[in-house]
């Protein structure tokens, strides 16, 4: 399908071609009290290797964008971490190796036709959709959220949907987005199991804001949020309301950003407040310009009811124009049971909990 679509888009013009090749490795430790030592033993080590191929095509107005993914992993915790279908409308993925610690499949990750005019903007197919103001937790953000941990969140995985969205002359607009997925038990697209949801983004004054009515996997879901610039710092805020069956969770986060220049490097800081009805975090990083070249981020994430913590050093450095290299230490601090410290495992004097983490990545781009 993509060789299709690059030839007939060839004779139009208006066709991109990037990609990027990545190779990570992962390590973590883990203490005689954890599960994972039982059959990992003292530490682990896996490693992945990516393929993506962007191809996209535009001509006036129309555009398609087909994202191939082909994607290899060595890991004793498989299948954790790889991307399924399964609940997805289509199954774009095949599977092409699957053996006890590797696997190998390849996939379309983006596969959507759309188009822009004026004021309107209508897609359908494979898509990524992000919405909400939140930094570290994003209660707003109800299709296919990135974990708070997670270190890479270069691209997030694509979902199947229609989305439009309708501009005003006054600046606001009106975004939709019906997510089809599938019931995990039966296999069949079903409404319970979708997400449909409209946000009306706006101005008033210098403050924007957002309204969110959503239904989300058979849950009726509203929010609120806004963004504000207030003594040259940013503040956002969101609070999300879900009416769940037996059950109304509320949820609410806010976070602020501030940049300035320390010792004649440039430093960006960011903390964040994250609220529901189970658990409250607090979360903060502070993103150092140690040179032109490279950026050194300590990140804290705490479970404030725990209390744990996690504590990631994270480095980006540009060895080229096409080339880099992404970095994190992980530390988890507090004690067993605790969230980051461990949780139980369902068997006695066993925890969840590992150590110490490394993550190694290197990117080049073409």
């Amino acid at each position: 399908m993509l060789l299709l679509g690059a030839a007939a888009a060839a004779e139009e013009g208006g066709v991109d071609l990037v990609g990027h090749t990545k190779f990570r490795l992962v390590g973590q430790g883990f203490d005689e009290s954890s599960l994972f030592h039982d059959f990992a033993g003292s530490s682990s080590l896996d490693a992945a290797a990516e393929l993506r191929l962007d191809l996209s095509f535009a001509r006036e107005g129309w555009a398609l964008q087909a994202d191939y993914q082909l994607v290899a992993a060595h890991s004793e915790f498989l299948p954790a971490g790889l991307p399924t279908d399964e609940q997805r409308l289509f199954d774009l993925t095949h599977i092409l190796h699957d053996g006890d610690e590797e696997a190998a499949l390849h996939r379309l990750d983006r596969f959507w036709a759309g188009y822009t005019g004026t004021r309107t903007v209508v897609r359908i197919g494979r898509q990524a959709l992000s919405w909400g103001n939140g930094l570290f937790f994003t209660p707003m953000d109800l299709v296919n959220p990135f974990d708070p941990t997670v270190i890479d969140t270069e691209y997030k995985t694509g979902d199947d949907m229609l989305y439009a969205q309708y501009l005003r002359d006054n600046g606001d607009d009106l975004q939709a987005a019906v997510v089809f997925r599938r019931d995990p038990v039966t296999g069949d697209t079903e409404q319970d199991a979708g997400t449909a949801a409209l946000k009306y983004h706006g101005f008033a004054g210098e403050t924007e804001y957002d309204l969110l009515l959503a239904e989300d996997r058979g849950d009726t879901v509203i929010g609120v949020g806004g963004v504000r610039s207030v003594g040259g710092a940013v503040v956002r805020a969101d609070l999300v309301v879900t009416d769940a069956p037996g059950e109304t969770i509320t949820e609410f986060v806010a976070n602020l950003s501030y940049s300035w220049v320390w010792a004649e490097k440039n430093v960006s800081a960011s903390a964040e407040y994250y609220y529901d009805d189970e658990n409250s975090y607090v979360a903060g990083s502070l993103m150092i310009e140690m040179s032109a070249l490279w950026l050194l981020t300590p990140t804290v994430i705490a479970n404030a009811d725990d209390p744990s913590a996690l504590v990631q050093l994270v480095t980006q450095y540009s060895l080229s124009d096409n080339m880099s290299f992404l970095g994190s230490l992980n530390i988890p601090v507090g004690p067993e049971g605790t969230e980051y410290g461990g949780p139980e495992s369902g068997l006695p004097g066993r925890f969840l909990s590992f150590e110490y983490g490394v993550f190694a990545q290197l990117a080049w781009y073409f």
